[in-house]
C-alpha cells in the first residue's frame, strides 16, 4: 500500500503536468508571433523620415515605438524545460535509477566528499549532454529557419505527426528507442576513471531512458524551436537537464533522502499515460495552425473544442480508473486526492462545452481556432446587437458598406467586423470617408492575435471604436494564396519575389515599420499616411487598448 507521501508526490507531479502543458502553450502570449526575416535587412530608422512614395502609397517609418513588441522570454523556455525535467524523473525509466545511481557514487569512494564529487559531476555532464542537443538543433536548422517554423504548414503538420506518435508512445503502442550501438559504446566507456567515465555514465542514462524522455525533449523541442528565440532550444534543454540532474546531486548530498521516496510500481505507468493525453491536446494546436494557414476548414472551434473535450474527459475518467491501459495496474479504491484531480479535470471537459455554442472562453481562447469560423455562434450576434445602438456611420452610404472587398471571401471577419484585407483599397475606402485606418498585421496562425480578438476586441467600448471610428485593415503575413501574376513583383525591402499575399503583407510591415512581429497595430492618418501614434503589439488590457484607440482619433481630428 502506498504510504501518504507516495500519493501526495503523484498528484503534485500530476498538477505539474497540467502547468507544463499549459505553460507550453501559453510561453507563446507572452511573445509576439514573428515571421520569417530571411533576405529582410533593416536599415537604421531616420530622426525624421522622409515619405517615399512607392506605387502611389505614401510610406513612413516611425521614429520610435512606445510600447517595444516583446519576445518570448529566455526564462520563460527555461521554466517550460525545468517542468519537462521533473516531469521526466517520474517516469518508468528514470525514477527506479535515481537510487542505484546515487547509490553507487556513495558508495564508490571510502571517502564521502569524493563520492559527492563524483555525483556533481555527472550532474554537470547530464546538462552538457542536452544543452549540446539544444544547440545542435539551432545549429542544423539555423536561427532563420526555427524562426519561420511556427507558420510554416508543412514544419506544424510534421509536428502534429510527432506529437501524435509521442502521445501513442505512452500509451504503450510502441517503444521510442536508440540504436543499441550507441548503448554499448557508452557502457563500454563508463569504466574509464576521472570525468571521462562519468561523462559516458550520464551518457548511458540519456540512451536507456530516452524511450520515456524522448517524447518530453521532442516537445520542449518543437515549442523553444517555434518561439523565434535563436537560444531557444539550448535554453530549453538547459531548464531540463538542471531539474534532471538535480536530484542525483541532492540524493548524494543527503543519501537519507531516498528513503522517504515512494516505491516504484504501476503509479509510473499512470504517469506516461498522463503524459500521453497532454501530448495529444497539444499535437492538435499545430493541426489546427495547418488548417488555419491554408483555410481546409475541417479542424473549426468547435471541432477543435469536441476533441479537447473527449480527450480531457477521457483523462478524467482514467485518473478514475474507468479507463484502463495494458501496463496499469489494478487498483481497488480511488484515493480522495485522485478524486479531485478528476473533478478538476472533468469540470475543465464541462468548462469547454458551451464553446459549441459560441462562448468566448476567455481563459483558453488564445489557443482556439478563431470564432469568427465557428457554425453556430450565439455569442457575436449578441454582441453585434449591443453595439447597435451605438453605430454612427458618418459619410458612408449603403453602397460603401456593402460593397464587397477585395479577399473578402478567403478571410473570416472576427466579430461580425467589415475589415477590409488589401491595403490600398483600405486605404482609399478611408480617405473617401475621411476617417483614420487601424491596420492590424495578423497571421493564422498567430495565437497572441487570436487572444486579442477574444479577449479585448470584444470589449465594448473598444468594438465601438473598431466598428464606428476606424477603417479595419488586417493583413494576414503568414497566409499562402497565390497573387495574380500581374500584382506579383521583387521587393524593393527584401530583394525577393513577392508571390503570395501574406508575403506582399509581411513586405508592407516590414519595408514600412521595420518590424516582422504580429499582432503589431498601425493607426494611420488617412492622408498623409503617416502614424497617428507610435503602434504597437498586443495589449491584453481592453482599458489601455481603447485609450490607445481614443488617442488616435484625437489626433486625427486635430489634424484635420
Amino acid at each position: 500500500m502506498k504510504t501518504i507521501l507516495q500519493k501526495k508526490t503523484i498528484y503534485i507531479f500530476l498538477f505539474l503536468l497540467c502547468l507544463l502543458t499549459q505553460h507550453a502553450n501559453s510561453s507563446t502570449l507572452q511573445k509576439a508571433d514573428t515571421t520569417s526575416t530571411a533576405g529582410l535587412v533593416f536599415e537604421p530608422v531616420q530622426e525624421n523620415p522622409v515619405p517615399v512614395k512607392k506605387d502611389k502609397i505614401i510610406i513612413h517609418t516611425p521614429q520610435k515605438l512606445t510600447k517595444p513588441i516583446r519576445s518570448l522570454s529566455l526564462w520563460t523556455i527555461f521554466l517550460t524545460g525545468l517542468l519537462g525535467g521533473f516531469a521526466a524523473i517520474l517516469l518508468p525509466c528514470i525514477f527506479p535509477m535515481l537510487p542505484l545511481t546515487v547509490g553507487f557514487f556513495t558508495k564508490r569512494h571510502q571517502d564521502r566528499k569524493k563520492g559527492i564529487l563524483d555525483a556533481l559531476i555527472y550532474g554537470s555532464s547530464i546538462i552538457l549532454i542536452y544543452v549540446c542537443l539544444g544547440m545542435l538543433i539551432t545549429v542544423v536548422f539555423g536561427a532563420d529557419a526555427l524562426n519561420a517554423l511556427s507558420t510554416n504548414g508543412i514544419f506544424n503538420f510534421i509536428f502534429f505527426l510527432l506529437l501524435t506518435a509521442f502521445a501513442a508512445s505512452f500509451f504503450g503502442a510502441f517503444e521510442i528507442i536508440l540504436p543499441n550501438k550507441w548503448l554499448n559504446k557508452a557502457e563500454e566507456n563508463t569504466d574509464r576513471k576521472g570525468f571521462t567515465g562519468i561523462f559516458f555514465m550520464a551518457a548511458a542514462l540519456a540512451l536507456v531512458s530516452f524511450s520515456c524522455t524522448g517524447p518530453i525533449i521532442g516537445t520542449l523541442l518543437v515549442q523553444a524551436a517555434t518561439s523565434g528565440a535563436r537560444l531557444g532550444p539550448a535554453i530549453g534543454m538547459l531548464g531540463f537537464s538542471v531539474a534532471l540532474a538535480l536530484p542525483f546531486v541532492l540524493f548524494a548530498l543527503f543519501p537519507s533522502w531516498l528513503n522517504s521516496l515512494p516505491k516504484s510500481g504501476g503509479w509510473l505507468n499512470s504517469v506516461k499515460i498522463c503524459l500521453g493525453f497532454l501530448e495529444l491536446a497539444l499535437a492538435l494546436k499545430f493541426l489546427s495552425n495547418v488548417d488555419l494557414t491554408y483555410r481546409w476548414h475541417i479542424l473549426d472551434r468547435e471541432v477543435f473544442l469536441v476533441l479537447w473535450i473527449v480527450i480531457s474527459a477521457l483523462s478524467g475518467l482514467y485518473l478514475l480508473g474507468k479507463l484502463k491501459f495494458s501496463h496499469d495496474s489494478e487498483t481497488s479504491h480511488i484515493t480522495v486526492p485522485r478524486l479531485f484531480f478528476s473533478i478538476i479535470i472533468l469540470s475543465f471537459s464541462i468548462y469547454m462545452i458551451p464553446g459549441l455554442w459560441g462562448a468566448p472562453l476567455k481563459s483558453i481562447a488564445a489557443f482556439l481556432p478563431p470564432q469568427s469560423g465557428q457554425d453556430f455562434d450565439l455569442y457575436t450576434p449578441l454582441l453585434s446587437a449591443g453595439n447597435q445602438n451605438q453605430q454612427v456611420r458618418e459619410n458612408n452610404s449603403l453602397a460603401d458598406v456593402k460593397q464587397p472587398h477585395k479577399y473578402g471571401n478567403l478571410f473570416d471577419k472576427p466579430l461580425n467586423l467589415d475589415p477590409f484585407f488589401d491595403y490600398k483599397e483600405g486605404i482609399a475606402y478611408a480617405k473617401r470617408i475621411n476617417k483614420p485606418v487601424l491596420i492590424d498585421f495578423t497571421g493564422h496562425a498567430c495565437v497572441n492575435c487570436r487572444k486579442m480578438e477574444a479577449t479585448v476586441w470584444p470589449d465594448s467600448k473598444v468594438n465601438g471604436l473598431l466598428k464606428n471610428s476606424y477603417v479595419l485593415i488586417q493583413l494576414y503575413v503568414d497566409d499562402k494564396t497565390d497573387l495574380p501574376v500581374n500584382e506579383q513583383y521583387t521587393s524593393k525591402f527584401s530583394h525577393r519575389k513577392i508571390t503570395t499575399i501574406g508575403g506582399l503583407n509581411s513586405d508592407i510591415q516590414a519595408a514600412q515599420f521595420n518590424t516582422n512581429s504580429q499582432p503589431f497595430y498601425v493607426l494611420l492618418d488617412t492622408h498623409t499616411q503617416a502614424p497617428l501614434v507610435n503602434p504597437q503589439g498586443a495589449d491584453y488590457d481592453p482599458v489601455s487598448f481603447y485609450n490607445y484607440l481614443e488617442a488616435g482619433i484625437r489626433l486625427f481630428k486635430k489634424q484635420n
